[in-house]
């Protein structure tokens, strides 16, 4: 009973461990795309903190931090921008001014 119970709380404790590694900094990292009906919209988050976006054939390459659990800054162009995000595993979802864009990890 008591080896039983000592495994129990040994895998409680590494599911608990592991789910401490997952910040909204770590799972934006990687390539995600977003669009339909033949329109696609590339962005790509490295870890040095660069990101590339494709949109209409065109490459816009910047930087990229998240403020917050649920703040993206990046600035593309010269131009940055605030974003409200949402970021799991497999699906990101960014809003900006009223407009949401989810994305798919690839």
């Amino acid at each position: 009973m008591r080896t039983k119970r000592a495994i129990v709380v040994f895998a409680c404790m590494v599911l608990f461990l592991s789910g401490c590694g997952s910040s909204p900094e770590s799972r934006i990292i990687g390539k995600w795309e977003a669009g339909e009906n033949g329109v696609k919209i590339t962005a790509e988050f490295s870890k040095d903190g660069k990101a590339t976006l494709i949109m209409f054939g065109q490459t816009l390459r910047g930087t990229y931090k998240v403020n917050s659990a649920d703040e993206l800054e990046w600035t593309l162009n010269g131009k940055t921008t605030k974003c409200k995000v949402k970021v799991t595993a497999t699906e990101l979802e960014v809003t900006n001014e009223g407009n949401t864009l989810k994305y798919k990890k690839v």
